[in-house]
């Protein structure tokens, strides 16, 4: 007797990846929905610090964590005030954010995910490291290292949360991915080197400064070539995805997205060089993109590693799903 559940005019019993598609829609909703907006509000705040950088504004409050001994300085208030400030305000409801997110972890614990609480609260643990950077960035006037260590914990920061909340998503997967996870793994991590090694350019100016013996061109060239790898990974992903049709209609989708992410981050990346620096939007777009190119690869590995666990756990379903 054939097997029902293989049949064309029956809906296929995949099994779900996550525990949260087997729970009341009211706990993991509020906590995913919660989660995505933490890292959209964090992606503008990386956003809005590398406006900051752009425009000498991160020594505009000389004191932390206030701004001229308040919380609203008013009357110092202008526009290099006001991005720090503003930038600082962003931080700090991203911070009382994620402790909601924590305490939501462990009252709802019963019914979510058990690793949800213990990833919660790394990233509170993020959060928490990237204030004292935050205070230090100040204290001790923009040193560099402080600088690029503030933007790679937000960037891990940002990942985490898109981490948390794509294996939270609801997502029928098909088993097809393969090596996709393996893929988007090294593109998002060699994009994450990649966007220390500009953060570092940026924080020593090494682009004003490189002079032919200059140790800053070392920073700069660095930066260059690295462009070659983390590109070429991430066109690999792009033209993975475009080659396997089998996959879920989320995955193309991102893969081709990636791909345009790419294509704009290396405009930006040019003009950016080009024109040293001196258009802001273009260097502020530049870092943007570069994160959404980051969180993009990051939520493919996630959604790709979901679909390889599907074919682990049932082959016969992910191979009927992919013929």
């Amino acid at each position: 007797m054939a097997d029902s559940s293989l049949r064309p005019d029956l809906p296929l019993p995949v099994p779900s990846v996550s525990a949260s598609s087997q729970l009341p829609a009211s706990a993991p909703g509020l906590v995913r929905r919660l989660v995505w907006k933490i890292a959209i509000a964090t992606l503008i705040l990386m956003a809005i610090g590398s406006a900051t950088r752009v425009m000498n504004a991160g020594l505009a409050c000389p004191d932390w964590p206030l701004c001229y001994g308040t919380l609203i300085p008013s009357q110092q208030m202008n526009l290099q005030v006001f991005l720090e400030w503003f930038h600082r305000l962003d931080a700090a409801l991203i911070g009382i954010s994620t402790l909601a997110l924590v305490a939501l972890s462990w009252i709802y614990r019963d019914t979510l995910p058990a690793w949800l609480p213990g990833a919660s609260l790394f990233s509170l643990g993020l959060i928490l490291f990237q204030g004292i950077l935050g205070g230090l960035t100040v204290t001790q006037l923009l040193r560099f290292d402080i600088v690029t260590a503030h933007l790679g914990t937000a960037l891990l920061f940002f990942t985490t949360l898109l981490v948390i909340g794509t294996l939270l998503l609801p997502y029928q997967a098909t088993g097809t991915a393969e090596k996709l996870p393996w893929l988007s793994l090294v593109a998002a991590i060699l994009i994450y080197l990649q966007s220390l090694s500009g953060g570092l350019v940026g924080s020593q100016w090494a682009l004003h400064q490189c002079l032919w013996v200059s140790q800053l061109c070392g920073v700069m060239n660095t930066h260059l070539m690295g462009v070659v790898p983390a590109s070429i990974a991430t066109l690999v992903v792009t033209v993975r995805g475009w080659q396997t049709p089998a996959l879920s209609v989320a995955l193309r989708q991102l893969t081709r997205f990636v791909g345009l992410l790419l294509l704009l981050q290396v405009m930006l990346g040019v003009l950016t060089f080009r024109l040293h620096l001196q258009v802001e939007l273009l260097t502020i777009s530049h870092q943007a993109i570069g994160a959404a190119l980051l969180g993009t690869l990051v939520c493919i590995t996630v959604l790709a590693g979901r679909d390889r666990q599907l074919a682990r756990m049932n082959p016969e379903i992910a191979a009927s799903l992919s013929s």
